[in-house]
């Protein structure tokens, strides 16, 4: 079986899906490395790393034409996808529930997709495979440096001749693994830090990292399925936004984290809350894509200084601005995943195995994930109930 690493062209891409250093195993079960020429490179993996670790490097023609199976980070272009072929296999971050007209596309080509974002993340023996916490480590880890930088002042309390610099306080909505990552980074730069989740089970996960954490009175415990949170009703949402403009007036930097698979992310920051804030707070959204963001008045890849002297950050792949680190948990991931599918070097796909059926999105020119399907049957049945009689 031939696996075939592809080079990112994503903009501001710089992760690479498989490293040298987790080839060995990939290797010794059966496949064979092919790289894209410059895959590395963004993350400063060069071509001849590859070649050193056994890996063949070749054109993205031959890539294409030789590969049984085509490694990446992000999801295929129009242009990547129109290269794959029949019975040829693509795996990366594919955001079937974002994008299930791309699966759809891939199905009608004979492509089977693996997705890593599917990964259930709950299962046990699936946490080595699961890229998505890895990647949100990074990223809390960059949005804290990121709020630093951005922050006129010191983040710990610094007794100098010249007097005595109080510590930052930091807010941090949203305690998974990007919030946890978050608080432990801004404790470490001695700033004081405080945290709120919707789900109360993370109360003793955020305390364990330093963080006092903030309860609210009008908001119920709202853990759903899969470890995260449910999306909240526009009573509770009201009631929560209202109660944390208090909490959020008070501080010098909010990083905010909280995601629903496949949802717009929920409103957290107000515009309301944002202008309470003091001038040259901070906040880093790590929310925000083309859904929106946490933050109300985030555009999303963009910085917006506010009328108050707010800067409001919206990155949108912080783990792409780490892309060595980023990289390598990410090949670990992915190697993993890989080894689960590689039998004696052919790929074998058990419809019975809880990670297979998961992260198969399309097999066989059908697509197969459950959630994919319900999304393009709704969107079917949306077009034809608006067509005319």
């Amino acid at each position: 079986m031939k696996v075939g690493v592809a080079r990112e062209t994503a903009p501001g891409e710089r992760r690479v899906a498989l490293v040298p250093e987790t080839l060995a195993k990939l290797q010794k079960a059966g496949a064979e490395i092919l790289v894209e020429r410059g895959a590395g490179l963004g993350s400063h993996f060069p071509d001849s790393a590859y070649e050193a670790a056994g890996a063949t490097v070749v054109s993205t023609e031959d890539l294409y034409a030789q590969a049984d199976l085509i490694a990446r980070v992000q999801k295929p272009s129009a242009d990547e996808a129109a290269r794959l072929r029949s019975g040829q296999v693509v795996v990366g971050f594919l955001q079937p529930l974002l994008d299930p007209r791309l699966a759809a596309d891939l199905a009608a080509r004979g492509v089977t997709a693996i997705s890593l974002d599917a990964i259930p993340r709950t299962l046990s023996r699936a946490q080595t495979m699961d890229a998505l916490s890895s990647q949100a480590n990074v990223g809390g880890y960059k949005a804290v440096i990121m709020a630093a930088e951005a922050f006129g002042r010191y983040f710990p309390m610094l007794t100098t001749a010249a007097g005595t610099a109080k510590p930052a306080n930091v807010l941090v909505l949203g305690i998974g693994v990007a919030g946890l990552q978050a608080i432990a980074t801004a404790r470490r730069l001695g700033a004081v830090v405080k945290a709120y989740d919707v789900r109360r089970e993370t109360k003793e996960q955020a305390q364990s990292v330093g963080a006092q954490f903030i309860e609210l009175t009008s908001v119920a415990d709202a853990t759903g399925e899969g470890g995260y949170a449910r999306a909240l009703t526009p009573e509770e949402q009201k009631a929560q936004q209202d109660e944390l403009n208090g909490h959020i007036a008070q501080q010098d930097v909010v990083i905010t984290t909280a995601q629903v698979p496949g949802r717009r992310p929920p409103i957290l920051v107000t515009a309301a809350a944002v202008a309470g804030m003091k001038p040259g707070s901070v906040i880093v959204d790590m929310a925000a894509s083309e859904l929106g963001g946490n933050c109300e008045l985030s555009k999303a890849g963009e910085t917006v200084e506010t009328a108050n002297g707010v800067t409001i950050l919206a990155p949108t792949n912080l783990p792409a601005s780490m892309p060595g680190s980023a990289s390598l948990f990410y090949s670990r991931n992915l190697a993993a995943l890989l080894l689960t599918f590689i039998k004696d070097g052919a790929l074998a796909i058990d419809p019975a195995d809880e990670v297979h059926a998961s992260t198969v999105i399309t097999h066989g020119g059908r697509v197969v994930q459950a959630a994919t399907q319900k999304l393009l049957e709704s969107a079917a049945g949306s077009t034809m109930g608006g067509s005319p009689a």
